[in-house]
């Protein structure tokens, strides 16, 4: 149990700091050999789509936290935050951007937030650590291959 929390929170602290060096490093040099593909949003899109993604990363800090206190009702309503709910309230106009590669990870994604809040009812700690790291996993595909310039 030890080990995959150990796991999930330096997977959590690289990917926090990749993000960090890629949103500081704005030269020009960075942004032409930067190879992930544009979402193509307008500020205002993208401002709402940060959010977004800002609260995906609370709802793994939360879960990371119940796994941590092994409170699985913690875990659950984490989850959930970032589950269809989550999904179901993206402005139409950010939806109709994204291309059809990136709804294909982002909802099996949404997907894994709302599998995790019911897993949270009935699975051990080792097996919701297990999951949260195959979601993160998730997230780490998307991060690798989108941005939003």
């Amino acid at each position: 149990m030890k080990y995959i929390l150990k796991a999930i929170f330096i997977a959590f602290v690289i990917t926090s700091c990749l993000s960090q060096a890629a949103a500081e490093d704005t030269s020009t040099e960075n942004i032409a050999t930067d190879p992930r593909i544009s979402l193509g949003l307008n500020a205002a899109e993208k401002a709402e789509f940060l959010s977004e993604m800002r609260q995906m990363l609370t709802s793994i800090q939360g879960i990371l936290a119940g796994l941590g206190e092994k409170n699985p009702n913690l875990i659950a309503e984490s989850a959930r935050t970032s589950g269809n709910r989550m999904a179901r309230a993206t402005p139409d106009s950010v939806r109709q951007k994204l291309p059809q590669s990136f709804k294909d990870i982002g909802g099996p994604t949404h997907m894994m937030f709302e599998e995790l809040a019911i897993r949270a009812e009935t699975d051990d700690m080792d097996m919701l650590a297990s999951f949260t790291s195959e979601l993160m996993q998730q997230c780490l595909s998307c991060h690798a291959i989108f941005k939003t310039d």
